[in-house]
C-alpha cells in the first residue's frame, strides 16, 4: 500500500548525493565561474530545503498511512482471530445442542415407549377390571337362578310329597275295595252256592268299570323297587294320558343300542370351519318356546357347538355352545346374547350315544335339560317373554360370529349326531322318555336332520337303521 512513496524516498537518496558530488567538482573550476555558482548552489539549497520540506511532508503521510496501515492490518488479524474464535464457538454450541436434541429425542422415545406401556397396562387393567366385573354379575345372576331354582324345586317337592299323600291315601282306599272285590269275585267250589250280596252294600263295580281301571292306572304308577324319583314322576307325567288298549308300563331300554328307526346321522370326523350342516329352512315364526332333542356321542375331550342360530341383528340368538376353553362337558345354553345359562353334559364324553333334550319357554323362562331321560338341570328367569326372531340362519356343528359364516375350529363340533329334530313347543317328560327309547316320536317337529339343505367340509351323513350301527 506504501510502495510510490518508498520508491520516492529512493530517488531522492539516490539523487541528492550525485547532484552534490556534481557541485563540488564545479568549485575547482575558476573564480570566474564561482559567483554564479554560488548563486546556483543557494538555488539549488533552497531548491533542496523544499524538496526536504516537501519530501519530510511526504514521508510524514508515508508514516502516518504506514501507521495507519498497520493498524488496520492488525485489526484484520484480531478481527480474523475473533471470527475464527466465534466460528468455534458456534460449532461447539451446535454440538452441544446437537447432543441435547439427540438425548432429547432419545428420552422422547423412552417416554413413548413407556407411555405406550402404561396405556396398554391401563386397557388390561381396564379389561380385567371390566371382566371381573361382568363375572361377578354372571355370578349374581347365577346365585340368583340357583335361588330360584331351589325354591322352586322346594315347591315342586311339596307338591310332590302331597301328590304322594293323596296317592298314598287313595291306594290303601283301593287296596281295601280290591280286597273287597276279590272276597266277591271268588268263584264257589261244588256243592257250594254263591254267597249272596249283601243288601246293605252297592253294587260292585266290574273288572271293566272306569274306576276300577283308573285305580289299576294309579298302581302301576306306583314307584317299583329299582325305580329312581324321576323315573316315577315320569311315570305320573305319563298317567295324564291313558294307554292304549292293551299297552302297560315297562321299564325303558338301558343299552342305546336297542333303539332304531332313528333315520339318518350325521358324522364330523375333524375341529374344521369346514365341517358345518346348513338346515333350511329356518324359522319361519317367532318361536317363544322350543324342544331341540338328538343322539350326540362326541369324539374328543370337549363338546363344541351343536347349534347355532344368527339374524343380521344378533348372531346369537340361539346357540348350544361348546369350545375348549370351557370347562369339560359344559356347554352355554344362549338365547339373544349375552344371555346365557351353563349346562352340564359331562356324561356325553364317554364317547357312547347319549340322548339330549334342551327345552324353553318364554312363560317365566322356564328351562330344563334332559339327558338319557334323566332331568339334569332346570331353571327359570331366563329370557322371560322374550321371542326367538325368524328370517335367521341356522347350522349345526360351528358357532356363527356372523350370519352364515364366522366359523372358528376351536368352536367345532367332533363326533355323530342322529336322530335330531326340533319343536316349536315344550315337550312334556313323557314325551321326552318315549323318544329316548325309540317308542314314540312326538307330533309337530318343525325341523329334522331331512331339512340338512348344505353338508359341508368332511361332514358324512349316513343312513343306519339302529343307533348301536351309526359310526
Amino acid at each position: 500500500m506504501g510502495s510510490p512513496h518508498r520508491k520516492t524516498l529512493s530517488f531522492f537518496l539516490i539523487f541528492v548525493p550525485i547532484y552534490v558530488h556534481g557541485a563540488l567538482s564545479q568549485e575547482a573550476r575558476p573564480a570566474v565561474q564561482r559567483k554564479p555558482f554560488f548563486q546556483r548552489l543557494r538555488r539549488l539549497e533552497e531548491q533542496f530545503r523544499s524538496f526536504q520540506e516537501v519530501t519530510l511532508t511526504h514521508l510524514q503521510a508515508i508514516a502516518s498511512n504506514y501507521n495507519l496501515s498497520y493498524n488496520i492490518d492488525a485489526r484484520f488479524r484480531s478481527l480474523a482471530q475473533e471470527s475464527q474464535a466465534m466460528a468455534l464457538a458456534v460449532n461447539q454450541s451446535q454440538a452441544a445442542v446437537q447432543s441435547d436434541l439427540g438425548h432429547l429425542k432419545t428420552w422422547m422415545q423412552k417416554s413413548h415407549r413407556r407411555s405406550r406401556k402404561v396405556d396398554s397396562r391401563l386397557l388390561a387393567l381396564g379389561a380385567t377390571l371390566s371382566e371381573k366385573s361382568q363375572q361377578r354379575a354372571l355370578q349374581r345372576k347365577e346365585q340368583e337362578a340357583q335361588r330360584e331354582a331351589l325354591s322352586s324345586l322346594a315347591l315342586d317337592l311339596r307338591a310332590l310329597q302331597d301328590t304322594l299323600a293323596r296317592l298314598m291315601h287313595v291306594v290303601q282306599s283301593q287296596g281295601a275295595r280290591l280286597d273287597t272285590l276279590e272276597g266277591w269275585l271268588q268263584v264257589p267250589g261244588p256243592g257250594t252256592t254263591a254267597p249272596a250280596w249283601p243288601p246293605t252294600q252297592p253294587e260292585p263295580p266290574s273288572p271293566s268299570s272306569p274306576k276300577l281301571q283308573g285305580s289299576r292306572q294309579v298302581l302301576r304308577a306306583l314307584p317299583e323297587p329299582g325305580d329312581s324319583p324321576q323315573d316315577f314322576a315320569d311315570h305320573l307325567q305319563g298317567t295324564r294320558e291313558p294307554p292304549g288298549p292293551g299297552s302297560q308300563w315297562t321299564r325303558p331300554a338301558e343299552r342305546p343300542g336297542e333303539i332304531c328307526n332313528i333315520g339318518p346321522a350325521l358324522v364330523f370326523p375333524n375341529a374344521s370351519t369346514e365341517n358345518v350342516v346348513f338346515l333350511s329352512p329356518g324359522f319361519l315364526l317367532g318361536l317363544r318356546a322350543f324342544s331341540v332333542c338328538s343322539w350326540i356321542r362326541t369324539a374328543s375331550g370337549h363338546l363344541g357347538t351343536l347349534l347355532s342360530y344368527a339374524t343380521e341383528e344378533n348372531d346369537n340368538k340361539l346357540v348350544l355352545h361348546g369350545r375348549d376353553s370351557l370347562a369339560p362337558g359344559s356347554i352355554h345354553f344362549v338365547i339373544g346374547d349375552p344371555a346365557f345359562r351353563e349346562l352340564p353334559l359331562q356324561p356325553l364324553l364317554d364317547g357312547q350315544w347319549h340322548h339330549v333334550c334342551v327345552i324353553w319357554t318364554s312363560i317365566l323362562g322356564r328351562y330344563w335339560l334332559h339327558v338319557d331321560r334323566r332331568l339334569v338341570a332346570t331353571g327359570s328367569r331366563f329370557r322371560e317373554g322374550y321371542e326367538i326372531p325368524p328370517g335367521g340362519s341356522l347350522v349345526l356343528g360351528q358357532e356363527q360370529d356372523s350370519m352364515g359364516g364366522g366359523f372358528d375350529s376351536s368352536e367345532s363340533f367332533v363326533g355323530s349326531v342322529a336322530g335330531l329334530a326340533m319343536w316349536d313347543r315344550a315337550l312334556v317328560p313323557g314325551e321326552v322318555s318315549h323318544l329316548a327309547t325309540g317308542k314314540e316320536f312326538p307330533p309337530g317337529a318343525i325341523l329334522t336332520l331331512a331339512n340338512a339343505a348344505s353338508v359341508g367340509g368332511f361332514v358324512q351323513r349316513v343312513n343306519c337303521t339302529c343307533l348301536e350301527l351309526c359310526p
